[in-house]
């Protein structure tokens, strides 16, 4: 899977080409499908970042160790 940068940058190109609208409605719906899938792909990383943050915030005894989260896929995605 793509990084989340290159996601948002995706992302940020199909709200441009929505605003401009210059696309016929197939065209418009299609995109917006596609930036539905790009929000939702970054929101997932996002709250796997958070997630990891909060595990760095929460250990105990003074002393932070990274630890990454596991994550259950839906199943649609696997």
């Amino acid at each position: 899977m793509a990084k989340f940068e290159d996601q948002l940058a995706a992302l940020e190109t199909v709200v441009e080409r929505l605003e401009r609208g210059e696309l016929s409605l197939d065209e418009s719906v299609q995109l917006f499908e596609e930036g539905v899938k790009l929000s939702t792909a970054c929101k997932k990383e996002l709250d796997a970042a958070e997630g990891r943050i909060q595990v760095l915030v929460e250990k105990t005894a003074g002393s932070l160790v990274p630890q990454d989260l596991e994550l259950e896929m839906e199943e649609d995605e696997e």
